[in-house]
């Protein structure tokens, strides 16, 4: 959620809702996007946002496009996917077009077709997003860590293994069905996450930066029973610890630990200086395990929600 709200509303301005938007209007967005991102520093949409872009309709998402005359200046994406929370959404206005209102607009567009029950995320935080929460009359609901550690001069000990138990990295088409059942098993808590389908995999598969030699699978014997998915930014020569995960019932014999250093190694092998993750605030084990790990606060992303 990126947006300034200071001034009238101007009397050209539209918002149009759409199931899926044409490969020259997802081009558009993605031009809005990257103009924020440069202005802002992060993202104001998630990835699986953006992927959510291109192909076509998805079931539970809609897209609202904010134009003044010809002008795309402002984009919402509403997913409604959650049997059990409110919709999320996202929402970023275009750096020129700020303070006019239109990230009000769209913020009581996504109100209205949400029903008024509804999620927002601001990526950063920023002052302005936390205004904007406040006059939708929405509130603090959910805070996201960035966490980053060097990865120059890596200090962590080699990895060890729990007895009986084998790593080796993924195998596309071979170990998509095992690893969807063990991730919706894993994050079964984490509505994002808990609910990837196979769809979802093949879109990250299919992105430049996705690479099988930094996806690490743990078996005991042949059950699959965690894994460590890295990830290279390589414009930004960062790599991420992208989603870590040990099944239930295996959990407390160390093996997050190991898989991580794991991951973590394979990153300093890059050459990249830097890595960094994402965890709930409020999950204390983990932020503790990765503290632990040398990692430390970058940055924080919040989510705000309607009261009912």
């Amino acid at each position: 959620m990126t947006s300034d709200d200071t001034a009238p509303t101007p009397l050209s301005r539209s918002i149009e809702t759409y199931s899926a938007l044409s490969p020259a209007q997802a081009e558009d967005v993605l031009r809005l996007l990257a103009d924020a991102a440069r202005a802002d520093g992060q993202q104001a949409v998630s990835e699986q946002g953006r992927l959510q872009l291109k192909g076509g309709s998805r079931e539970g998402v809609r897209h609202l496009l904010l134009h003044v005359g010809d002008e795309l200046v402002g984009y919402a994406q509403l997913e409604d996917t959650d049997p059990v929370e409110a919709p999320a959404a996202e929402l970023v206005v275009h750096p020129a077009y700020r303070g006019r209102g239109h990230g009000r607009a769209l913020g009581s567009a996504l109100l209205a077709e949400s029903g008024k029950r509804l999620r927002v995320w601001a990526h950063g935080g920023h002052s302005a997003a936390r205004h904007l929460a406040q006059v939708l009359g929405l509130t603090l609901f959910r805070e996201l860590r960035q966490l980053r550690r060097p990865l120059t001069g890596f200090d962590l000990p080699d990895p060890k293994l729990p007895d009986g138990v084998s790593v080796r990295t993924f195998v596309p088409g071979q170990d998509d069905t095992a690893w969807l059942a063990v991730n919706a098993q894993a994050f079964a808590h984490h509505p994002e996450q808990g609910s990837l389908t196979q769809r979802d995999l093949n879109d990250r598969m299919a992105q430049p930066w996705f690479d099988p030699s930094g996806f690490f699978l743990a078996f005991r014997g042949t059950e699959l029973i965690g894994f460590h998915w890295t990830k290279v930014h390589a414009e930004e020569r960062l790599g991420e610890v992208y989603v870590l995960g040990v099944r239930p019932g295996s959990q407390g014999g160390g093996l997050g630990k190991t898989l991580t250093t794991i991951g973590l190694r394979h990153l300093a092998d890059q050459g990249l200086p830097t890595a960094m993750l994402y965890v709930d605030a409020d999950n204390k084990a983990a932020v503790t395990v990765y503290e632990r790990l040398g990692f430390f606060t970058h940055e924080t992303d919040l989510m705000y929600r309607t009261e009912s």
